[in-house]
């Protein structure tokens, strides 16, 4: 079934529409013209859709899609070139990171659908999302350094999925990467033909959808948590979280399930 947030703006002028099919939800950028680059208006829109699902029960997994001929373009320069002030580019950097930042917090998981470039805070984007399914005409860049302005703030998420080398050669260079080599580096998690993006990603969010909404959000943030922790830390936290999983309806239900050779009927609690 499919149904419109009335919680979230839908009409065609909005620069992120929104729209439901069960537990799944599809946020789509719609600044075509402006290769939806993430401007304020852009940003605060897409945060404050996304704030709308963190508390929506319904919804157990994000496609974030895009309209146009680029997924993202990055910061919108013009509007970066008008600032005067450090404090406001420092406002707008800030508004950036904290857009990311509520992607890795976000209850649900969210999938990039990148149909066509992701460059620079786009790419950012693509790399702050959990996973991410691309096109074979999607590129990928972060190239700050071509027009003097170094992706410091899009490093911080590229750096964290790919290796050292891999990301240095992005940053340095400006240079394009195609989805072969972004899924080969580990920037993306799937590559498909063009034709089979749509199927391919809403196929792999219902899959998601399709499990325990407790368990998903629980390993969801028990995954970035413990990445930062030394490796002892890491597993003493990690032993804690399976403790608590352990106690949960869903977790009990799940192996009950399996050991009677039966479908779990899911409370997502």
């Amino acid at each position: 079934m499919t149904r419109n947030s009335p919680n979230s703006h839908t009409d065609e002028t909005s620069l992120v529409l929104r729209k439901d099919e069960g537990p799944v939800a599809t946020l789509t950028l719609n600044a075509a013209k402006s290769r939806n680059a993430l401007s304020g208006a852009m940003m605060a829109a897409l945060h404050t859709a996304l704030d709308q699902i963190a508390g929506d029960p319904a919804i157990r997994c994000v496609i974030l899609a895009a309209n146009g001929p680029a997924f993202c373009a990055g910061h919108d320069l013009k509007e970066m070139n008008g600032i005067s002030t450090c404090d406001g580019h420092a406002a707008l950097f800030s508004q950036c990171s904290a857009l990311m930042m509520r992607i890795v917090t976000l209850p649900q998981p969210v999938i990039a659908r990148v149909h066509a470039v992701a460059t620079a805070a786009g790419c950012q984007l693509v790399a702050s999302c959990d996973l991410a399914v691309a096109g074979t005409f999607a590129k990928f860049a972060t190239p700050g350094v071509n027009i003097g302005l170094f992706c410091s703030t899009p490093m911080v998420a590229l750096s964290r999925n790919v290796s050292r080398k891999h990301a240095m050669r992005m940053l340095l260079t400006g240079d394009p990467i195609d989805a072969q080599t972004a899924w080969q580096m580990g920037l993306i998690s799937d590559v498909v033909e063009d034709d089979d993006l749509i199927t391919a990603t809403d196929d792999l969010a219902k899959r998601i959808a399709s499990r325990s909404g407790m368990t998903v959000k629980l390993g969801k943030e028990a995954f970035y948590r413990q990445l930062e922790m030394p490796l002892s830390d890491a597993y003493a936290y990690a032993s804690g979280v399976m403790t608590d999983n352990m106690q949960k309806h869903d977790a009990r239900e799940g192996i009950g399930a399996f050991v009677e050779k039966r479908h779990p009927e899911w409370r997502h609690e």
